[in-house]
């Protein structure tokens, strides 16, 4: 049998390299371009989608086991330098880039830089790469745990601080936070003890509704930038800078946090916690909170967490795979009470 050409090897590999579902999140971006919502298909797609953000963060409350996260704050310094990295470093990041206004960057693809740098950390991702680089991933768990519950508060607030005239942060917006993100998320708390055990035998069909439902909060976004003609505001120059840039930012966020670890003298399993929880960004939180957000302005905004995203999976991928390979120095302080099991955490795609 004659071995395939370099073509096919090539279109082999890319295929691999491209998360499925941000192929599906980018055929949805496609498919508002060419057929977006209108008329009373948009006003159904609305609410469709304000559903959709409800039950996603219904959803995460009934997941989060309260008992997990109280028992994770032993480690407390691990969760406070991963969590300096997402609130403080990406900020921080961020606001440097401003100097690329109006250059390579636009107004509005620079703000949906800058929610990109606000978003909380990834849980699902973060302990697949933690699992498969050998690091703590009880500590990962928890570690993502807190920076979801964190940026409920915090991703608004630092979004409003630092974008400032693109958010209207009346108290009709606290008021649809609110309703949209905390109630849902506090309703599913409240009805864990008796969802937890439903939840996790059917975790594979509610991880696709999930998705589907970010999907469908994508298509609206979208559709609502068509009226607007967003993509008469990005030209080929400026979308290439903007990977960069987020290739950039990724880049800045691996090498400071295992500089960071390092010098703090955790040991190998705990620096590979920090690194990838502290470098990753959440698509499945992040896009429903810009929805809320920005409204139907967030067609544009939420274009640099895509593409983040992408990138995080690849290159996070390629550095867990090579850190597997790695001899250990110190292993982790083993955590026997928490229970650590192959359900999903968060409703997002693993690397």
């Amino acid at each position: 049998m004659s071995e395939p050409a370099p073509a096919a090897r090539t279109a082999r590999r890319l295929a691999r390299a491209v998360d499925p579902y941000v192929a599906a999140l980018l055929g949805t971006v496609l498919f508002a371009t060419v057929l977006p919502a209108t008329g009373a298909g948009a006003v159904a797609a609305d609410t469709a989608a304000d559903l959709a953000i409800g039950l996603l963060f219904f959803l995460y409350g009934a997941r989060l086991s309260t008992r997990e996260a109280l028992h994770g704050l032993r480690q407390w310094k691990l969760h406070l330098l991963t969590g300096a990295g997402t609130f403080v470093l990406f900020p921080l990041l961020g606001l440097a880039a401003g100097g690329l206004v109006p250059f390579l960057l636009s107004d509005r693809l620079y703000t949906g830089l800058l929610f990109l740098c606000v978003v909380p950390s990834t849980v699902q991702s973060s302990i697949a790469l933690t699992s498969t680089a050998r690091g703590n991933v009880p500590a990962a768990i928890c570690a993502g745990t807190y920076s979801s519950l964190f940026g409920m508060a915090a991703t608004p607030l630092l979004a409003a601080w630092l974008i400032g005239s693109a958010l209207s942060f009346s108290a009709a917006g606290l008021l649809s936070i609110a309703t949209h993100l905390l109630l849902p998320f506090l309703a599913g708390q409240v009805l864990r003890r008796w969802l937890g055990g439903l939840l996790t035998r059917h975790r594979k069909p509610l991880g696709l509704l999930d998705r589907c439902s970010i999907l469908l909060v994508v298509y609206t976004a979208f559709s609502k930038g068509m009226e607007q003609g967003i993509w008469h505001q990005i030209t080929p120059v400026r979308l290439l800078a903007l990977l960069l840039l987020a290739a950039g930012l990724l880049a800045t966020a691996l090498v400071t946090t295992s500089l960071a670890a390092r010098r703090l003298g955790f040991c190998r399993a705990d620096r590979i916690t920090i690194v990838f929880c502290g470098s990753n960004k959440s698509l499945a939180t992040g896009l429903p909170m810009a929805a809320v957000l920005f409204g139907g302005a967030a067609g544009l905004v939420i274009l640099p967490l895509m593409l983040y995203h992408q990138l995080q999976l690849m290159v996070c991928a390629v550095v867990a795979a090579r850190w597997a390979r790695e001899p250990e120095d110190i292993p982790a302080t083993p955590e026997p009470s928490l229970r650590v099991g192959p359900r999903t955490v968060e409703g997002e795609p693993s690397a």
